[in-house]
């Protein structure tokens, strides 16, 4: 790392790499000299990479001590090092990669850390308490959004425990090839969304009655109750479809709804925080609008956190298949035995052969802000991205919509899509998630808090209201991986137990939930 007097200028990470990343928020401008010598060449923006040797066409350029590309033509020592000269390397081959080769490093037990949780009957716990009311089929979405809206008003006011009811909305079940064998992964994941901690096991189904994905399939794993409009009082009631030749007029469909959605809440409202170990928390980990600082600061502190939570027995995921593919040769070796590794492997492959039929490849990743912060290709975001799983043996792999098995470390594997991911993480039971963010972004989700975490602190600054930790200070020398990554295990602790809110909550901004659907549409 090449100082100044003040604060680190660049930042190179391993003794093998050739390029350095600038920390000043103005960048670095031609004829300024390094403290190493290096005079720049060009000017460099903040996140972007300056070589630190001179650079022939067709030499490795190396990051993170790995290969991040080959030079596309001569680079001089100082110059600007980004996607217009450097070609992207091929992804390590599947086949001969090391697996389960990695002894799991010793550590001690994390023992009396614990945070307020809902409890459910299933063993699982919330942290929040939430009514969910999912959806069998996209036609019904703009009586579910009336509803929620009228159930916030005239419901949710009596029943001051529940946190919030959201609508789980989306494009399936008609109109789709519902018995492809692809079909699985949206099925599975709306099962599964209506499971997750947060909701409190009140599994709500609206449906319109005539589509494919018929509403009883999404409970069929319960006793399916179908709300009886004769029956006003009934209080099992988890399904109801708007077809249902009772109902007579609009008004009646709604409150069908409202009188099935009041009996949820009067069970809901009982529910009470109790002290739980953080062997209950589930916590996703995701990265979106990335730059070069995520793996330096915000992804780096993340890992740090995903081993102190392995560490007290909790649960956590990492997931967005296409930023892992390239540095998958750097996880195979961590998978606790070779059918965790295969596990691996085959996520990858089938990635691979979707994104294959699609005519596309993994290059189409990389967006134009993850470029405009510094990042060249999906080689460096990948490389930065996995830092996000810190340093625990993999102890699982799970496909597109499946739930959480195992306590310890869990490979989701997920589109590296905002959205979808995030729909996915909750579909197997996160109970909140960690978004790290470089260029900025509002994103949350309606039923699991969302700490997001900025890896400069320009950001940080800027969207000082949209922003829950800056880990930019690392990257300024304000404060260690280390520091932060505590500081971010006792945030994840705070807010799993409702004693801190997250931005994007106090804001109320919300993202739409995404399906992964790789089956024909009809």
């Amino acid at each position: 790392m090449s100082m100044s007097t003040q604060a680190p200028r660049v930042i190179r990470i391993h003794p093998r790499d050739n390029v350095a990343v600038v920390v000043g928020r103005g960048g670095l401008t031609v004829g300024e000299r390094l403290d190493d010598g290096v005079e720049l060449q060009a000017n460099v923006p903040q996140g972007h990479k300056v070589a630190l040797v001179a650079l022939a066409e067709g030499d490795k350029v190396i990051r993170y001590g790995e290969v991040i590309g080959t030079a596309a033509m001569a680079i001089p020592r100082g110059g600007h090092v980004n996607e217009s000269n450097l070609h992207m390397p091929t992804p390590p081959a599947l086949e001969d990669l090391p697996l389960a080769t990695r002894p799991a490093p010793s550590t001690e037990p994390l023992e009396g850390y614990t945070f307020e949780g809902f409890r459910n009957a299933d063993g699982s716990v919330g942290t929040k308490n939430v009514l969910g009311i999912t959806t069998s089929v996209q036609c019904v979405a703009g009586t579910v959004d009336h509803v929620v809206q009228r159930i916030k008003r005239e419901l949710l006011p009596r029943f001051p425990n529940v946190d919030d009811v959201v609508g789980l909305n989306h494009s399936y079940g008609c109109g789709v090839a519902i018995n492809a064998p692809a079909s699985v992964v949206p099925i599975r994941s709306l099962k599964n969304l209506a499971m997750n901690p947060n909701f409190g096991n009140e599994v709500m189904v609206i449906g319109l009655g005539c589509e494919k994905l018929q509403p009883s399939t999404l409970v069929e794993d319960q006793p399916v109750r179908i709300y009886e409009h004769t029956d006003a009082a009934d209080s099992g009631a988890n399904v109801l479809s708007l077809q249902d030749e009772s109902f007579e007029g609009f008004g009646e469909m709604v409150d069908g709804i409202m009188a099935m959605a009041e009996r949820h809440l009067e069970r809901l409202d009982r529910r009470r925080r109790e002290t739980c170990p953080v062997t209950d928390l589930a916590v996703g980990m995701q990265c979106g609008g990335s730059d070069a600082f995520s793996g330096l600061t915000a992804n780096p502190a993340v890992g740090f956190a995903t081993d102190l939570i392995v560490r007290a027995g909790g649960s956590v995921m990492f997931s967005e298949v296409t930023e892992v593919r390239d540095a998958i040769h750097l996880l195979t070796p961590r998978a606790v035995d070779r059918s965790v590794g295969q596990a691996l492997i085959d996520q990858m492959a089938w990635y691979d052969d979707y994104l294959s039929q699609g005519q596309a490849d993994r290059s189409a990743n990389t967006s134009p802000g993850n470029k405009k912060g510094g990042l060249s290709n999906i080689v460096e975001k990948a490389l930065g991205s996995v830092i996000k799983s810190g340093n625990s043996p993999i102890v699982d792999v799970i496909g597109p919509g499946e739930r959480l098995r195992k306590r310890g470390l869990t490979f989701a594997a997920t589109p590296a899509s905002d959205f979808i991911c995030g729909t996915l993480q909750a579909a197997a039971g996160m109970n909140l998630q960690v978004f790290t963010t470089g260029r900025g972004t509002p994103y949350n989700l309606p039923m699991t808090p969302v700490i997001k975490v900025s890896s400069n602190s320009t950001l940080g600054q800027r969207w000082h209201d949209l922003i829950d930790l800056d880990a930019g200070r690392i990257a300024t020398g304000e404060a260690s991986i280390e520091e932060m990554g505590w500081e971010l295990f006792h945030l994840i602790l705070e807010v799993a137990s409702g004693r801190r809110q997250v931005a994007a909550d106090r804001l109320d901004l919300y993202n739409d939930l995404v399906l992964f659907n790789p089956a024909p549409v009809t």
